[in-house]
């Protein structure tokens, strides 16, 4: 493995954990918030199960933007419903218009919605087959949005096992929608390092990242593990950069947060799972077969209940927001270094 080199003297992470006590939370009755973004201007966007997405404003006024109110979403009445059928807006992106681009994980297409709520699909197949699990999109500073696709095992839960790499990678540009890369662990959020020379990409039942090398026509070569074979417990879900060079990961089932050091180094900052229950989800995952859903839904913490993602917000960046699927709220801390910018910033 290659090892980048971004930082500048000692790396502020190593001895930093997060302090409980200094969590705050933002928003209220939100609707799983998987992925956030940010603006300069204090906003947060958040996905959000009744069909797009909430906008929490500087002042904490929220306004929920959708074409079409789905009502589905009730953790308390049916947890399964909730979470793996019906609409599920999952990883967002900005247009450099402004607009949100929407990979819903739900109803398995890309789509892109203005800020007045109105819809319409970008992709919902691959020569005139279906897409699969469409997970995540990401934006590059030449306008192609790049998509991972998790899986095409539905419902999703039945995929969260060792012994599945059917995940894939497609680009979407002048040249339309194609695939660029396949045979991934349930391909989860991806991110580019600063000169977009990598793209990263987190595989979530294979435990690590894998990066590959971008090529000026989007193909994608020299792919290998960055980091540790294995993160450890849970599955990676949410990965972000910061300004240093650490990757930063959330890993789900066990509310995990960690970091990836350019030089390779994992560091724990922060553990709010049940211990026993991440336990059981352990044992099942290492035999092979499919983690049952009741077993999932005894894991999670108190912080982002299945901590999903990681975003860098407030006017320097240095204000870290944790995306879940079974919180109501954005946990939120201040970190010791600044985010990686992303490209609408």
């Amino acid at each position: 493995m290659t090892l980048i080199r971004t930082g500048r003297g000692p790396n502020p992470l190593k001895g930093w954990k997060v302090d409980p006590a200094a969590i705050r939370h933002v928003g209220r009755d939100l609707q799983r918030p998987e992925c956030i973004l940010a603006e300069r201007d204090g906003s947060l966007w958040s996905a959000d199960a009744r069909g797009g997405v909430m906008h929490i404003a500087p002042d904490g006024a929220q306004t929920l933007i959708t074409q079409t109110v789905d009502g589905h979403f009730d953790l308390a009445g049916d947890a399964a419903a909730s979470l793996l059928t019906g609409t599920l807006p999952n990883g967002l992106a900005f247009a450099r218009d402004g607009d949100i681009i929407i990979s819903n994980f739900g109803t398995d297409r890309l789509e892109i919605m203005d800020r007045r709520g109105e819809t319409r699909v970008l992709a919902d197949n691959i020569d005139g087959r279906p897409l699969g699990k469409v997970n995540f999109v990401l934006r590059d500073s030449r306008d192609r949005l790049w998509i991972t696709v998790s899986t095409m095992i539905n419902p999703w839960s039945d995929a969260v096992t060792p012994n599945i790499a059917d995940g894939s990678i497609y680009l979407l540009d002048a040249r339309g929608l194609r695939m660029v890369a396949d045979g991934f662990m349930f391909t989860n959020e991806i991110r580019f390092d600063a000169e977009e020379e990598w793209l990263y990409v987190a595989e979530t039942t294979g435990k690590r990242v894998s990066r590959l090398r971008v090529q000026h026509d989007g193909s994608l070569t020299d792919r290998e593990v960055y980091g540790p074979s294995s993160l450890g417990t849970g599955t990676i879900d949410g990965i972000a950069f910061d300004a240093y060079g650490n990757l930063w990961a959330t890993m789900i089932m066990a509310d995990r947060l960690v970091a990836i050091t350019p030089d390779g180094e994992l560091l724990e900052l922060l553990d709010d799972g049940d211990r026993q229950a991440t336990a059981r989800f352990e044992a099942e995952f290492a035999s092979g077969k499919p983690v049952s859903f009741e077993t999932m839904m005894a894991c999670g913490g108190d912080v982002a209940r299945w901590m999903a993602s990681v975003t860098f917000a407030g006017p320097d960046l240095r204000t870290a927001c944790l995306g879940s699927l079974r919180g109501t709220s954005i946990a939120c801390f201040d970190s010791p270094i600044a985010g990686l910018p992303m490209v609408h910033w």
